[in-house]
């Protein structure tokens, strides 16, 4: 199955010219600590809804120590919640979708092409497809020293921070009146 074109040549992509940091990109995310998949972002394009960021993996990431002891590779999933996370940071600060937060709808033709190791940069470049009231899709590609290590569809939905307390609050109640 041939490989579908590239979002953009990863040899243009300047990571060293950075527009925002963490900083920055925490207005707009709310994941935070070990959940944080982005370092920073390099690229936008709002005319063609592209947006590039990356991930500097160190050392001492999350799951490291048990994937796998002695060999450590990036997990396919976490590629996955970065490319997530790279659509929801452009959806929201374009203001793309009439909601505080976008959360995780699902995936689409993923494909896994390489691993990812502890000490690389992990770019991710992500092109918006479509925006509704109740969906985004986005196309993202994930490139490590410009070889093509992951790509796929992420399908982004809103979120309203109440109503997932308000769920977490019924749910407990049902808890502790069936104890």
């Amino acid at each position: 199955m041939p490989k579908k074109p590239l979002i953009l040549d990863p040899a243009e992509i300047d990571t060293s010219r950075v527009i925002a940091d963490i900083e920055e990109i925490r207005k707009y995310n709310p994941q935070r600590y070990e959940m944080e998949q982005l370092t920073a972002i390099c690229y936008e394009d709002p005319e063609r809804a592209i947006c590039v960021g990356y991930k500097d993996l160190g050392p001492d990431e999350f799951w490291i120590r048990g994937h796998f002891p002695g060999m450590p590779i990036m997990p396919g999933v976490i590629m996955c919640e970065a490319a997530a996370q790279l659509a929801s940071y452009y959806t929201m600060k374009y203001k793309l979708m009439k909601s505080p937060m976008v959360g995780f709808g699902g995936l689409q033709d993923v494909r896994f092409r390489g691993v990812v190791r502890p000490g690389e940069r992990f770019v991710i470049v992500a092109r918006l497809l479509k925006v509704r009231s109740t969906m985004m899709t986005c196309e993202f590609q994930c490139f490590v020293r410009q070889n093509l290590v992951c790509e796929g569809v992420i399908l982004g939905v809103p979120l309203s921070p109440e109503a997932i307390r308000a769920d977490s609050d019924a749910e407990s109640s049902s808890q502790s009146e069936s104890s």
